[in-house]
């Protein structure tokens, strides 16, 4: 096993500033006019953390203001103190939103003419650029599309009473049948036919659990209603193990998860049937049906009971909120757990795991590693005097990575009281490849726009800044900002296949200058840009080229350099042409009209096999080659063999980032001296 401490760095200073750090895929989902997801839950959601949907027509339709207002915060903050990200679904001026700020809660909660917005009404709500709350099915439909698989809710619709003759069900019956989204509440409202919803949830393939000690299938504001839940579930690991079943199958249907109110806060039955057929005989008699029945029906009960099922309604959504975010996080780490693990960074297939418990005789090394350090690490070596700009705790680990990195200037390292540093556990292969990863990398969140914000002179006098994927997505985006104002060179590493995106989930990514992604890396961008994939990644290199160079293509439009990393097959260079090679450095001559779209693939440097010791740090000293060669102006040809020197002397040495590697070792004059394979030029469309 071996252990890469301090995974994020900013390069800074003389030459060049390096921001980076050093899993769940977001779907595309009406990108543009018809929805914003926010940037915290988009990240969230690729990072694989737990994030719970809540919808809002209990905050539009269920409750008066300003109660309805400190009901979601208080909801919302309930999620977060459980370990999970809420993300209140609701609709403003004709735009899903995903994630509501608190400003959008309070223009929601307030506002007198909104609409109740379901799988009916979304499109026309869409079309006419209106405002509403989103009931459980509209919420449903928006979590799934987001890839949020666990919803909470007070309690979902149903079948009216006397719907056996008027056909009144509700819409949220048919969505848990058509849409898989876990979705916890307190059953059904109770002023339904609690029995005919049950049956026409078993005639909608729904899985219904009961959560906790008893199969008692609650009735809202009551812990029983006379009828039992198909299934029990007794704790969130449980729930958990449900979802991901149903998951796993890949069935169209949802889950219902059904809690009993908290027993000092539920109210009589007796009490509230009483209420509800008082309630019911005044909707009759006003003849008010539909969508609008629900909202009486819970307001009268309100003033029936002088305000005792409103103390439950509070209760019990504060207690699903707590559930289901317990259920969240626990089905976060069973599919984590589940995966096949983490893959490594800049290979194509997972080796064999161990397994059945035993012990496994290998040999156990400490080494520093993550994809920022090891940029200014190898940047350092290369000559360069880079500002490593990290997040680490106060523990032995970081002591040990500030003490192996003394060559480098480690000024700007925040240490933090009570945090972990970032540790990655790793088996390696007698072929250097990474068989099982652990990573402990909660630390990384502490790089907020805030702190980096401190080093903003060092940025804007930086004639390039690095970053990785590993950095919160509000501080890659304020980054990009920055050098969009400033005319600041960035290159972003994508660090992995979940993280390639984040700067791609806005407009930020047009601020990059160079990137650095694998094939699949580069896929995954192009999924969340919406552009054409291919069915599966070819194998053969011509195939492989010749995909490389339609995924890089769209992205040069923006970029000025797209570095395909292809493991041994080399790298293939996608750029802007300038005369006879690839231009590196970006200036005016890009608007020339001489300049045109080509790909320059570069076979790696010969190693065998035997020599190949670790597979980790070698696609970041490439970048860290690449990126010293153009900072010292050379040729475009030079820096790329330097990134492919740098490369190759990394994958002999079992640091990360080779000792080796020194202005003595990657230079022009070696790269002069040596004989190279021929590169080969590829035209672009």
């Amino acid at each position: 096993m071996r252990k890469m401490i301090g995974k994020i760095a900013w390069s800074l200073g003389k030459h060049v500033s390096t921001v980076a750090c050093g899993t769940t895929h977001v779907r595309r989902f009406l990108r543009g006019a018809y929805v914003r997801i926010q940037p915290s839950i988009q990240e969230a959601l690729m990072e694989g953390r737990p994030v719970v949907a809540l919808e809002s027509t209990i905050i539009t339709h269920g409750m008066a203001y300003p109660q309805n207002l400190s009901m979601a915060r208080d909801v919302e903050e309930i999620v977060t103190k459980n370990g999970a990200v809420p993300a209140t679904v609701g609709i403003l001026r004709g735009q899903i939103h995903i994630g509501l700020t608190d400003e959008e809660l309070e223009f929601l909660a307030s506002s007198k003419n909104v609409t109740k917005v379901s799988r009916r009404d979304l499109p026309f709500v869409l079309s006419q650029g209106l405002s509403g709350g989103t009931t459980v099915s509209g919420t449903m439909i928006a979590a799934h599309k987001a890839g949020i698989h666990v919803f909470v809710t007070g309690g979902i619709g149903g079948v009216h009473r006397g719907g056996e003759n008027s056909l009144d069900v509700s819409a949220d019956l048919t969505e848990l049948g058509r849409t898989p989204v876990a979705v916890v509440s307190a059953g059904v409202k109770s002023i339904l036919d609690i029995g005919r919803t049950l049956e026409y949830l078993e005639t909608q393939g729904v899985c219904v659990a009961a959560f906790g000690e008893s199969r008692d299938f609650p009735a809202f504001f009551s812990r029983q209603s006379g009828f039992q839940a198909p299934y029990q579930v007794r704790d969130e690991e449980e729930a958990a193990q449900l979802i991901a079943s149903a998951l796993g199958l890949g069935m169209s249907s949802g889950v219902l998860i059904a809690v009993p109110c908290p027993k000092e806060r539920a109210a009589s039955g007796q009490v509230i049937e009483e209420a509800i057929q008082q309630a019911l005989s005044e909707a009759r008699s006003k003849g008010i049906t539909g969508k609008e029945l629900t909202p009486f029906m819970l307001r009268r009960l309100s003033e029936l009971t002088d305000g005792k099922s409103l103390d439950s309604n509070l209760a019990l959504i504060q207690n699903n909120a707590r559930v289901g975010s317990g259920i969240a996080v626990a089905l976060s780490k069973l599919q984590k757990a589940r995966r096949k693990g983490n893959l490594p960074r800049r290979e194509d297939t997972t080796p064999p795991q161990p397994g059945g418990g035993q012990t496994n005789a290998g040999r156990v090394r400490r080494t520093f590693g993550g994809v920022g350090r090891n940029l200014a690490d190898c940047l350092s070596r290369l000559g360069q005097t880079p500002l490593f700009l990290s997040a680490v705790g106060k523990d032995e680990h970081s002591e040990s990575v500030l003490h192996y990195c003394h060559h480098m200037d480690m000024s700007a390292i925040l240490q933090l009281e009570a945090k972990n540093t970032a540790t990655y556990c790793a088996v390696i292969t007698s072929a250097g490849e990474l068989s099982v990863g652990l990573g402990d990398m909660d630390i990384h969140h502490q790089i907020t726009e805030q702190y980096v914000s401190q080093f903003k002179e060092n940025l804007c006098q930086a004639p390039l800044v690095c970053i990785d994927g590993n950095v919160p997505l509000s501080t890659i985006q304020y980054v990009c900002q920055l050098a969009r104002e400033h005319q600041i060179a960035v290159c972003y590493e994508p660090t992995d296949e979940n993280k390639a995106s984040k700067p791609f989930l806005s407009d930020s990514w047009k601020a990059l200058t160079y990137i650095s992604p694998n094939l699949q890396e580069l896929r995954a961008i192009n999924r969340t840009l919406g552009n054409p994939l291919p069915a599966e990644l070819p194998t053969r290199l011509e195939d492989v080229v010749q995909t490389a160079v339609a995924l890089a293509c769209p992205l040069l439009l923006h970029l000025h350099c797209v570095v395909v990393t292809l493991g041994s097959l080399g790298i293939l260079l996608c750029g802007k042409r300038l005369g006879g090679s690839i231009s590196l450095c970006p200036g005016p001559h890009e608007q020339a009209a001489a300049a045109s779209l080509c790909a320059t693939h570069y076979p790696a440097v010969h190693i065998s096999r035997e020599e190949i010791v670790n597979v980790s740090g070698a696609g970041d000293s490439l970048m860290a080659g690449i990126l010293a060669g153009i900072l010292a102006k050379h040729d475009t040809d030079t820096c790329v063999r330097m990134g492919l020197l740098a490369a190759s002397l990394s994958l002999r040495s079992y640091e990360p980032v080779s000792p080796e590697i020194s202005t003595s070792s990657v230079s022009q004059e070696q790269v002069k001296s040596r004989s190279w394979p021929e590169a080969k030029v590829w035209k672009m469309r």
